[in-house]
């Protein structure tokens, strides 16, 4: 599931005792062990890398950490041309060897039977990240230098958008199967064309022709077929929006569909998560081309018992079904 690695489960706490986040996603070895830690547990059809998006602006010379209680923090923001000399991309892919090392390494132990996903951020919630300098309540600086046409914001995101074509060919060239394209903050990009969509749609044609592209971008589901414009092959959807709703509004064909679970249901009672797991089965179920997922990231408070009854759902559905379980 999206963000499958984690806090959820017993064996990434225990990890965690003795190395920081950080320490464990530029160890190869360490990221290859919470990688698969879910699948040990869990009859997942695939593994999402363990890493995380912001690893591309410290690779650029903007180093982040984290604020206990308070989110992300950047070590610096960007809030003018002057501030982009601070961060290069001269050599910011090759910096992230340790990501393809570890999906080279995480490819060998899974096998073939089993699909290996990576990912990065979106050009826009990453230059979301840099300009706020962190995590942000509204994302107001980031949409004021949108809304006055700030060049500086601009010649970051065509930063941006060439170094992460650069990264996810990494990642395909390491062993992914598929790459994900994460737009969290895609709800404050107030011309989400403009300064979104357009940067997407560059990055996914820089990438090998075909090759398969997920696309999440919260808060848009009823932009579907916007969203569907950027050639992404899988338009990965939250649980505000029915999947059934939005495949009418595409049409039959391409792209494929992935979600959209609510994850709050992981927190809950194990009958009730499986209810939900084949509420979003059923509303799919006349459709093709479906993999069933939560609509965002699993979270800390999701009971292993009701992961279980979900996975459980799944597979008792996919007899009378083409659903496919991600990992």
């Amino acid at each position: 599931m999206m963000r499958q690695a984690g806090r959820y489960l017993p064996e990434y706490r225990a990890l965690k005792d003795g190395h920081t986040f950080l320490e464990m996603i530029r160890s190869p070895e360490l990221a290859t062990e919470v990688t698969m830690q879910p699948l040990a547990r869990f009859s997942f059809d695939a593994a999402i890398i363990f890493s995380d998006i912001l690893v591309v602006p410290e690779a650029l010379g903007q180093p982040f950490s984290f604020r206990e209680g308070r989110g992300v923090q950047m070590e610096f923001a960007l809030r003018s041309e002057a501030d982009l000399a601070r961060i290069s991309a001269h050599g910011a892919a090759q910096k992230l060897g340790y990501v393809y090392d570890a999906l080279a390494r995480t490819r060998s132990v899974l096998g073939q039977d089993r699909a290996l996903l990576g990912f990065c951020g979106s050009p826009w919630t990453l230059a979301a990240y840099m300009i706020e300098g962190g995590s942000s309540a509204d994302g107001s600086i980031v949409r004021a230098m949108a809304s006055r046409r700030d060049p500086a914001l601009q010649k970051l995101l065509s930063m941006l958008t060439a170094t992460l074509a650069e990264y996810l060919r990494g990642q395909i060239e390491a062993g992914a199967d598929a790459v994900q394209i994460f737009d969290s903050w895609a709800a404050w990009c107030d011309d989400y064309e403009e300064w979104s969509l357009r940067w997407v749609r560059e990055l996914i044609a820089a990438l090998p022709a075909g090759f398969p592209v997920i696309f999440f971008a919260r808060g848009r589901n009823r932009q579907a077929a916007a969203l569907a414009s950027t050639g992404a092959t899988v338009l990965s959807l939250d649980w505000e929006t029915s999947l059934s709703d939005a495949r009418r509004a595409l049409g039959d064909g391409a792209p494929a569909l992935q979600g959209n679970m609510n994850p709050s249901f992981l927190e809950g009672e194990p009958l009730a998560a499986a209810v939900a797991a084949r509420e979003v089965l059923s509303d799919m179920a006349p459709f093709h081309g479906h993999i069933f997922n939560l609509g965002h990231g699993i979270r800390p408070a999701a009971r292993t018992e009701c992961v279980e009854a979900v996975v459980e759902a799944v597979l008792n559905f996919r007899h009378q079904s083409h659903v496919i379980a991600a990992g």
